[in-house]
């Protein structure tokens, strides 16, 4: 059963790599939230738990700054007339969402593979 369990592991983390990456997509132009600034990319890190040895994820903000862009009638314009853009890249993320797409496939691959061998082992 393990191998299933570990698919299914590795599944759950590359869907928390799509959900934020679609995030990311979805502000790349956002200059303002709550806080006033503009948005932040979002970046999943993956490790392993060393009590449990299980994967584990977290969510960290991309400390790089936006690009000042000169807009004199942006809303969000400063007394200069520049806005602070998102520091998010969409090339980037769609380069990271067709990487964790990728991976998540292949653990749905293992995953079915390893079902058809237990199902066969109990034909036997």
């Amino acid at each position: 059963m393990r191998p299933l369990a570990k698919s299914v592991e590795g599944m759950s983390t590359q869907q928390r790599f799509l959900e934020v990456i679609s995030a990311n997509i979805s502000n790349a132009e956002t200059t303002r939230t709550a806080d006033g600034s503009p948005y932040k990319r979002q970046v999943v890190v993956a490790g392993t738990d060393p009590r449990t040895g299980a994967l584990s994820t977290r969510v960290v903000e991309d400390q790089t700054p936006g690009e000042l862009r000169y807009d004199p009638g942006h809303p969000d314009a400063d007394a200069s007339g520049y806005v602070r853009t998102p520091n998010v890249d969409v090339n980037t993320e769609l380069v990271d969402l067709m990487l964790a797409r990728r991976v998540h496939e292949a653990n749905v691959s293992v995953f079915q593979a390893a079902k058809s061998m237990l199902r066969r082992a109990l034909e036997i």
